[in-house]
């Protein structure tokens, strides 16, 4: 391992049990079969990062709020000096433990939004918790603590992002992250119902550059694009097992939440194996770094130093092979079944669209 690689995020998931049950969410759609870390596994974890080079973590789940613990993490990671980040549904929270993971050192709290009208919302997530959402929003600005707002953006509420835009700047939100869907996990499974058409994507961008464009407010606008109409494959995860590293409920060490999709490969514990010993030396980790396990036509593309060949889960989703060319990509021999995705999308949107007259 050269010295450059060192993690950057530790992607702690404390629990893939959630209140809610959206259509798009990327958690594995077996859920971790193995007991729930102690809060004292979750400690030493927390060291081990910190001693790696770790310089924020992510506390996420499922519903990171599950956790009785989750005061007692945020206070030990903000002690090892670590910039400490919950991403929640805001569900279930109230003014005072937000109170108190202020006081144990929280630095900034991501809020998901489903969408901004209350029914559509429901049915996405399956219970009615807008307003709920709108007052964590509204505690977290009051206390001072810097909030994100996310939105999962799909082919049912891409069209609102006007008005996604202004409920961010209505809750005084610092930053307002409109992600496309990722089509791993459950999304995976529902992807033809949620893949917006090419026209839509393009209306979201619009919309977003002429708001970036007015300056209206302080609000940091990002606008992440769905793979499946990009052309050409992100850098998933900055590169696998080169920034990132996330660790499972059960304990499972990955180079990426949806790893595990991959069948053959076999991922260390952190309940039996040190962080450093599986962030250098294990075998899931050390797959994909580099290039030398790259095919073609990633290996002799220029961009593969850049953009490590795409998303390894998408290839094998897709592909039926993790070394594969991310199917994303116009170069794979595989992005014919992306254009046909695409394609099946489209003809979906033409026969929901309303007659005219």
């Amino acid at each position: 391992m050269t010295s450059e690689l060192r993690p950057y995020t530790l992607i702690a998931e404390l629990t893939h049990a959630c209140p809610l049950s959206c259509s798009y969410c990327s958690n594995p759609t077996s859920r971790s079969q193995g007991p729930a870390l102690s809060t004292e596994t979750w400690r030493r974890v927390l060291e081990e990062a910190a001693d790696l080079g770790v310089l924020q973590v992510h506390l996420t789940g499922g519903e990171p709020l599950l956790r009785k613990d989750l005061e007692e993490l945020v206070a030990r990671a903000r002690a090892l000096d670590l910039f400490v980040v919950l991403i929640t549904s805001g569900v279930p929270l109230d003014r005072e433990r937000l109170g108190r993971l202020k006081q144990a050192g929280l630095d900034a709290l991501q809020l998901s939004f489903q969408d901004v009208v209350p029914e559509a919302a429901a049915q996405v997530c399956g219970k009615d918790v807008f307003q709920a959402k709108r007052r964590v929003a509204e505690w977290t600005v009051a206390l001072g603590i810097p909030l994100t707002v996310n939105v999962v953006l799909h082919a049912g509420n891409i069209d609102r992002v006007p008005e996604f835009l202004a409920l961010g700047r209505e809750l005084g939100a610092d930053r307002l992250e409109l992600a496309n869907t990722q089509y791993l996990g459950h999304a995976f499974q529902q992807r033809e119902a949620l893949l917006p058409s090419a026209s839509q994507i393009q209306r979201a961008r619009e919309v977003v550059r002429a708001a970036l464009a007015r300056h209206e407010s302080g609000l940091e606008v990002v606008l992440v694009l769905p793979d499946y109409h990009a052309g050409r494959p992100r850098a998933c995860m900055s590169g696998w097992g080169t920034r990132y590293l996330v660790v499972a409920p059960d304990g499972l060490a990955l180079p990426c939440h949806a790893a595990t999709c991959i069948p053959h490969l076999h991922f260390e514990n952190v309940a039996s194996t040190s962080l450093h010993e599986i962030w250098t030396e294990s075998e899931a980790f050390r797959a994909f770094r580099g290039e030398a396990w790259m095919q073609e036509p990633c290996r002799s593309c220029a961009d593969r130093s850049h953009d490590f060949g795409g998303c390894r889960c998408q290839a094998y989703l897709l592909a039926g092979d993790a070394r594969a060319a991310d199917p994303a990509c116009e170069l794979s021999p595989d992005h014919a079944r992306v254009v046909a995705l695409r394609a099946r999308a489209e003809q979906r949107l033409l026969e929901l669209r309303p007659p005219r007259g």
